[in-house]
């Protein structure tokens, strides 16, 4: 079989991660290239990804490397990727999963969210996050911050903010984990659909042997369940990365649980959810949900929300 050509952000994590799938496929005898460049939600930094433009900030220009057969697959944050992909895109494979859980970093490590007093700013540019924080911190103040990992440590190390809200999985791939001071619980802070877990994106025209080849190495079917189910639930919402949406499900033996849920932007309503279906009913069951979520004040909230964003 040919080299296969993977695409991939520059950032230091999604090399990581590509890194990782690179490993993966050449363990199990294939040869691979990898192909860097900085996507669109990359180099627009002064502007929330709200405003941006929700469908394909991080994954645009992967796309077209993709269509035009320079590359063979892209590695993403599976987080990242828009509920609905564009006509002739497919997604083969998706990773083990890491820890789900959002985490606070900061350089003081007595640092106490829980102090009502406490004059904490907290830099993230997640609406999900910025909606929780404000119902179950409404004494914290948020800082937009926006870049990689180490952009975002050395904003903090400069003043901008006291700490800074992050997935638990890029921090421990960055090896930042001892500056983590609190682990929100997920059942609070349920977090974004596919957090923690790494997606690998195709074009119609990869040739099938290629795919299934590269599908039988990387894809955990355990997580491919869990993710059909998140996945199903936004699409309903016809959801992205600008909305304060959440979804995780959890498969223990042949029972997937899914909770799922939206936030108004001021953190003042939440709408949550939760059910079991067998693994196989995975995308049915988040359908259901996303319908319940619509059917039960969400539509008019995602209205509100995006008056709000213009």
């Amino acid at each position: 079989m040919s080299t296969i050509k993977i695409g991939s952000r520059k950032s230091k994590l999604a090399m990581w991660q590509t890194e990782t799938v690179a490993r993966m496929l050449n363990e199990a005898g294939m040869e691979t290239e990898i192909s860097s460049m900085e996507t669109k939600g990359d180099k627009i930094l002064n502007v929330s990804i709200a405003k941006i433009g929700s469908k394909g900030v991080f994954t645009e220009e992967l796309d077209e490397q993709l269509q035009n057969g320079v590359t063979d697959i892209a590695v993403h944050s599976a987080k990242d990727m828009q509920s609905i992909l564009p006509p002739g895109f497919d997604l083969i494979a998706f990773t083990a999963r890491e820890k789900v859980n959002d985490v606070l970093l900061a350089l003081d490590a007595n640092l106490n969210l829980d102090d009502p007093k406490a004059k904490i700013r907290i830099g993230t540019s997640s609406v999900r996050r910025i909606a929780l924080l404000k119902h179950y911190y409404p004494h914290v103040q948020t800082v937009e911050m926006r870049g990689n990992l180490q952009t975002r440590i050395q904003k903090m190390r400069d003043g901008a903010c006291d700490a800074l809200m992050l997935a638990y999985a890029g921090v421990k791939r960055m090896e930042y984990e001892e500056m983590i001071v609190k682990v929100f619980p997920e059942d609070e802070f349920v977090p974004p659909v596919g957090q923690g877990c790494i997606a690998i994106e195709c074009s119609d025209g990869l040739a099938a042997e290629k795919k299934e080849n590269i599908r039988k190495c990387l894809n955990n079917p355990d997580s491919e369940v869990c993710l059909l189910a998140e996945r199903a639930y936004l699409r309903k919402l016809e959801g992205g990365c600008s909305i304060p949406a959440f979804g995780l499900a959890v498969l223990e033996n042949d029972t997937l649980t899914l909770t799922v849920g939206l936030a108004s932007l001021d953190g003042s309503t939440i709408l949550r959810k939760t059910e079991q279906a067998p693994r196989k009913e995975a995308e049915q069951l988040g359908a259901r949900l996303g319908n319940y979520i619509l059917e039960n004040g969400g539509r008019e909230m995602l209205a509100e929300i995006r008056r709000c964003q213009g």
